[in-house]
């Protein structure tokens, strides 16, 4: 009995237990630091099983749906689930995922173009985690401590986790997921590789409040993302499908990876998790950066 198989709609040829077990390792990673590992799996999609047409962002998507819900469901129980920040995301992210799929398919259609496009995204990945390090680490906090939502409005949003209030402006991180939705939209990921830094980073979040409302509004974008690519509107001919079965494949094992990162956050440190990615994001994107010279 082969161990190989081969995947119809994008013509992948690899080992069966490949795909789950590389999903189910980067969600499980990803999942505390409130990313999917879609923004890894794309590159692992092209570089190592070959997969280049566009609709490899649709199968990004599609791991998304399954790597998701049981991540959010187990931050949710936890009361770890800062709502008020998911609403925020998701509504800026959305509407930009329509624009990206349209920039993918009018001019990132070629392989050629598109490295280049997701080198430049990953870069900029490996700038935010690696400005986020210099800051250092954090102690945990309390395994019981949620999330409690004070006030919201468009201006300025406040919770209180772990005995401290905290603030973000909604309006800013609205603006901010547009732009990003746009990026995701192309690259194929629900633009939480993005947000998730941004919101440590940038408005000084504790990342154990950002995970749960990044991964929120990756899932509602991913949705849209599956649709879009799906219908292939204005593709003109191009395949844009999502290849079902392997991104099915994906997803089993981001589910199990998803839910297990979900659970065990809370009980180790961030910094060695964050070393790790952007050292992998960093060589990634300057390797399809080098495609340029080439």
């Amino acid at each position: 009995m082969s161990l190989k198989v081969t995947f119809p709609t994008s013509g992948v040829t690899t080992w069966i237990f490949l795909p789950p077990l590389v999903a189910l390792l980067l969600a499980y990673f990803g999942a505390m630091a409130g990313v999917t590992g879609a923004f890894l799996l794309l590159p692992f999609q092209m570089s190592v099983l070959g997969y280049t047409a566009p609709g490899v962002s649709a199968t990004n998507f599609l791991y998304n749906l399954f790597a998701i819900p049981g991540t959010i469901w187990r931050y949710a129980r936890e009361g770890r689930l800062n709502w008020p920040l998911a609403l925020s995301i998701s509504l800026g992210s959305l509407p930009g995922i329509g624009l990206g799929y349209l920039i993918r398919v009018r001019y990132l259609a070629d392989p050629q173009r598109f490295k280049p496009f997701a080198g430049l995204v990953l870069l900029y990945l490996a700038f935010r985690l690696g400005k986020d390090l210099k800051r250092g680490g954090k102690k945990a906090p309390p395994l019981k401590a949620r999330v409690r939502p004070l006030s919201f409005s468009w201006r300025r949003a406040t919770f209180e986790f772990a005995g401290r209030v905290y603030s973000f402006p909604p309006w800013q991180v609205f603006l901010v997921s547009l732009v990003v939705g746009v990026a995701g939209g192309a690259y194929g990921i629900g633009g939480g590789a993005i947000l998730a830094p941004y919101c440590v980073s940038v408005l000084k979040l504790p990342v154990h409040t950002v995970a749960g409302a990044s991964l929120f509004g990756t899932l509602v974008c991913s949705v849209a993302g599956v649709a879009f690519y799906s219908l292939g509107f204005a593709a003109k001919g191009l395949s844009t499908r999502p290849d079902f079965l392997l991104g099915t494949a994906f997803g089993l094992g981001g589910l199990v990876g998803g839910y297990l990162g979900a659970r065990t956050q809370k009980f180790i440190p961030e910094k060695p998790i964050k070393w790790g990615l952007f050292l992998v994001v960093l060589l990634v994107s300057l390797r399809y950066l080098a495609s340029i010279l080439q």
